[in-house]
């Protein structure tokens, strides 16, 4: 019971939004429920009209002790019912006229009818609710994802992140439009049929409840070790979808390997612990209707047995084992809800806990105004590290408004981390970074990384047409301001080359262009953000060298009357820069220009020169330009 509360309460925020609808599947659900009770006192006053030997139709009663107030209503409500009835039923010795034709008939499928279309109807609001739910609830963990920080994801997994959008979500869409339903009905059914079968022998009624906690005890075994399965399945499963996505996106480095059939027998190997765990939960949910079923056909021979010794009159026996029959299938059907809310409390689990996950980089509860940028940013003392790894070490360090500051080191000393940082991808330990004299954790992050645009490395181009991808960095942009940022990245000649256009679909991780076409697409995007901080994070290091001097060409436009900070591995892609600090272990252990740095012969001449770059060289390039 516990984790069908938990289910409950999960999704209640989710369902309330559609209320009318799921009240709508509750109280048809109420009627379909009692509706089945009806079969049972039908088959019961149908028996009796043919039956002879028994009392007149008119003046039959129910069969419970008289006196009660209850007792007294129900035999009213039957009397009328009957009187109304004998008019359209045929009875045995009776001349049969049209009515009674008409009613002998259609009076089944009338009842069933009415039944059956409360529960379709019932079914349809459930489900109908169920989707749109199941939506939204896809919506929020895309937010609460989209919300976190950038650490929760380098712990994560991409199988896991999308097995809880994907599989997780419906499991809930799935117990909401079955479970529920199934939750709502089935036990008024068993409550109405029980009631309807005291009536006509509350002794033999009360004999059958002595087998209903026989046949819940081995659900609640199978039910547990449904639970335990289903933790391993999905864990498969996240497995499975880490390996999909590692198959596809290094595609390129697969094949170059030969290492096609290696990813295709790890696949084919954690495909077959899934179906392993799958089997093992269809023979736990498949072995409960054979222990149900035989344990009631154990209660109903026990039955019919006391039946005989009590003599029943053939209409009560016939109802009653109607009413019998008719509690079967509802007993069945929350077996299988149990099961059902079993399975789908791991991944309420689950999404439970991602909900619960905290972003390390939090909103301020009262953000301080950040619109424009107009005197300095700076690092104050600032340490950072990824766990116990001390990336940047009481780093400290200030960027005029209009200053052009070049960032380099080896691989891993933090340059990198000091973009990150910027951006409040992350927040230092200690230390703080500010911007106009304002710690970044005071104002709003919107606002912050509205005043920067990011130029990576890491070239991201989305699966829409090429103007969608530019006017990311400009939500609502026109098509001039988008062509204008094109040509003003030397990205427009290209792109007017394309099938469409501009209106070219880019294809997934834009594999139809270039390396430098895309890059370009990038600064086009940052182009049309028209943003007084330009962030370079090594944004030429992927290129051949014809692409470079096309992307350098397009920076060195962008650059023109922004701020700059430019981190590069690549020496020469810093001459132009007012100031370049270089790190080391997290520390800065040079800064000056660029000439001054290649003049004092120390870890930024050392790098220089293994790139083939000399003081000399610098100067003539100098001279040159």
């Amino acid at each position: 019971m516990s984790h069908i509360i938990k289910i409950i309460k999960f999704g209640f925020p989710y369902l309330r939004k559609y209320w009318t609808r799921l009240f709508a599947a509750i109280i048809l659900g109420v009627f379909y429920g009692l509706s089945n009770a009806s079969f049972v006192w039908v088959t019961k006053i149908l028996f009796q009209r043919i039956d002879s030997t028994t009392q007149s139709p008119a003046g039959a009663t129910a069969n419970i002790q008289s006196g009660s107030f209850i007792a007294t209503i129900l035999k009213q409500i039957e009397q009328v019912v009957l009187q109304f009835l004998d008019q359209w039923l045929p009875l045995m010795g009776r001349p049969l006229d049209v009515k009674q034709i008409i009613g002998g008939l259609l009076l089944l499928p009338v009842l069933v009818a009415i039944s059956r279309y409360l529960g379709y109807l019932s079914t349809y609001c459930t489900n109908w609710v169920s989707e749109r739910a199941n939506a939204d609830l896809r919506v929020s963990v895309l937010q609460k994802l989209s919300s976190l920080s950038l650490d929760f994801f380098n712990k994560s997994t991409t199988g896991d992140l999308l097995t809880r959008i994907q599989t997780d979500t419906v499991s809930f869409q799935r117990v909401v439009s079955q479970g529920f339903n199934d939750l709502i009905k089935e036990p008024l059914t068993i409550i109405s049929v029980f009631a309807a079968l005291l009536i006509i022998d509350w002794k033999l009624t009360l004999f059958t409840l002595i087998f209903l906690p026989i046949c819940f005890v081995p659900l609640i075994i199978i039910g547990r070790k449904v639970r335990r399965i289903t933790q391993k399945y999905i864990q498969v499963g996240v497995l499975q979808w880490s390996h999909l996505v590692e198959l596809i996106s290094s595609i390129r480095i697969i094949k170059a390997f030969n290492l096609e059939e290696i990813q295709n027998q790890r696949y084919r190997e954690s495909a077959k612990l899934q179906v392993h765990y799958a089997m093992k939960t269809v023979q736990a949910k498949e072995l409960i209707n054979p222990l149900v079923e035989t344990i009631a056909m154990l209660g109903i021979g026990i039955l019919i047995i006391s039946i005989f010794i009590t003599n029943a009159k053939i209409p009560n026996l016939v109802g009653f084992l109607t009413g019998v029959v008719l509690i079967f299938t509802p007993i069945k059907k929350l077996a299988n809800v149990h099961i059902m809310f079993k399975q789908a409390s791991v991944s309420a689990d689950r999404l439970i806990e991602l909900f619960k996950q905290e972003s390390c980089v939090k909103e301020p509860a009262n953000p301080k105004p950040l619109n424009s940028f107009e005197k300095e940013i700076s690092f104050e003392n600032v340490t950072f590290s990824y766990g116990t790894y001390l990336v940047l070490d009481d780093i400290s360090f200030k960027i005029p408004k209009g200053t052009k500051l070049g960032i380099a080191g080896e691989s891993g000393s933090g340059k990198s981390t000091i973009v990150n940082l910027l951006f409040r991808f992350y927040d230092p330990i200690k230390g703080s970074i500010k911007i106009d004299g304002e710690d970044l954790r005071n104002v709003k992050i919107s606002d912050l990384r509205k005043i920067m645009a990011l130029v990576s490395q890491e070239v991201v181009v989305f699966d829409a047409t090429v103007a969608e991808n530019i006017a990311c960095g400009k939500i609502g942009a026109t098509r001039k301001e988008i062509v204008e940022a094109a040509k003003m990245a030397n990205a427009h000649d290209f792109i007017i080359q394309l099938p469409q256009g501009y209106d070219t679909r880019i294809s997934e991780r834009g594999a139809t262009l270039s390396g430098g076409q895309r890059q370009r697409i990038c600064i086009a995007r940052a182009f049309i953000r028209n943003a007084p901080i330009l962030v370079l994070d090594e944004a030429t290091s992927s290129l051949d060298s014809e692409s470079e001097a096309e992307v350098q060409a397009a920076i060195d436009a962008l650059e023109k009357n922004r701020t700059v900070i430019c981190v590069a591995h690549r020496i020469s892609t810093l001459a132009n820069m007012n100031k370049i600090i270089v790190l080391s272990k997290g520390r800065i252990i040079e800064e000056g220009t660029f000439e001054e740095l290649l003049k004092k012969n120390g870890t930024f001449a050392m790098m220089a020169k293994k790139q083939a770059i000399t003081l000399e060289q610098s100067d003539i390039q100098k001279i040159i330009a």
